[in-house]
Formats: C-alpha cells, sequence, structure tokens
C-alpha cells in the first residue's frame, strides 16, 4: 500500500531559479515506478554537497505485506532516500540508504519541462531587471537552454 505523506515539499536545498517545488507533485504511481526501478548509492553518491538537487521532494509510506513500512523521500530528479519501519512505525536496525533512479529522473523531468522553462524565464527577467543581462542576451540564453534541454 502506498501513502503520500507530503506530494510536493520543499527541502534545504531549494532554488527556485531552478524549480519551482510547487510544480513538483509525488503520486502513487511515481512511487511504484521508483520502487521498480531505484539503485541503491553511497551516501557519497547521494549526498547533495556533492551531487544535483532539486531542492524538491515528495513524500511517501509503503507497506508492504508482511509488514514492514519504506518511508521514502522522493526528489523529480531520482534522488531518493529511505528509512525503514515495523508496523506501528518502530524503526528497524537498517540505517537509512539511498538511491538513484534515472528512469524516475528521466519520466518525472520530462513532464516537468514547462516548470524548468518558467525557471528560466524568472531567472533571466531577473537578470534584465538588475542589468547584468541584455533582453536579447536573454533571449539567446533561454533559445539555447530550452534546445539542450530539449536534446534527446
Amino acid at each position: 500500500m502506498v501513502k503520500i505523506t507530503v506530494p510536493s515539499g520543499r527541502t534545504a536545498w531549494e532554488n527556485k531559479d531552478f524549480l519551482n517545488c510547487d510544480d513538483v507533485v509525488l503520486t502513487d504511481e511515481d512511487v511504484r515506478y521508483a520502487l521498480r526501478h531505484m539503485r541503491r548509492v553511497s551516501w557519497g553518491a547521494y549526498d547533495p554537497e556533492n551531487t544535483d538537487t532539486t531542492g524538491c521532494e515528495g513524500e511517501a509510506i509503503v507497506t508492504f505485506k508482511n509488514g514492514k513500512i519504506l518511508a521514502m523521500g522522493i526528489e523529480p530528479n531520482g534522488r531518493i532516500s529511505t528509512g525503514e519501519f515495523y508496523a506501528g512505525m518502530k524503526p528497524t536496525a537498517s540505517p537509512p540508504n539511498f538511491y538513484e533512479c534515472d528512469p524516475c529522473r528521466k519520466r518525472k523531468m520530462a513532464l516537468l519541462k514547462d516548470a524548468l522553462y518558467r525557471a528560466d524565464e524568472r531567472r533571466l527577467k531577473k537578470l534584465v531587471a538588475e542589468g547584468q543581462l541584455s533582453a536579447s542576451e536573454a533571449e539567446l540564453r533561454l533559445k539555447r537552454t530550452r534546445d539542450e534541454r530539449d536534446k534527446p
């Protein structure tokens, strides 16, 4: 059983110039997809200080038939953290685990291109307003960014 506890949340790493977390909503389908495709990584490979993070995270509780419970934090870029619990949310002896899910990132980020475009526009408009960039240069950068993001 999957229960979404926080469909759209922010972490300390949120950067609205990259992605507004209000545009990221975790669904049951996303959680089930992640469970099928996620692969365990070390803390070093997961650490937000060393890797890209969106600063957005949905949270879910998954209850398995054997009574074990998995609390998951899932970012739209496929970064996943988990904690294991027994029935009644009593923690197991297992430490938190960290996962990457490249298929999740590709799937979810494809759905969020419009949100990323809006973030690009906000960032470039801010630079134009601050006089750090001309309007024509901002337009060229926006086109270049969109073209790069749209590459297969």
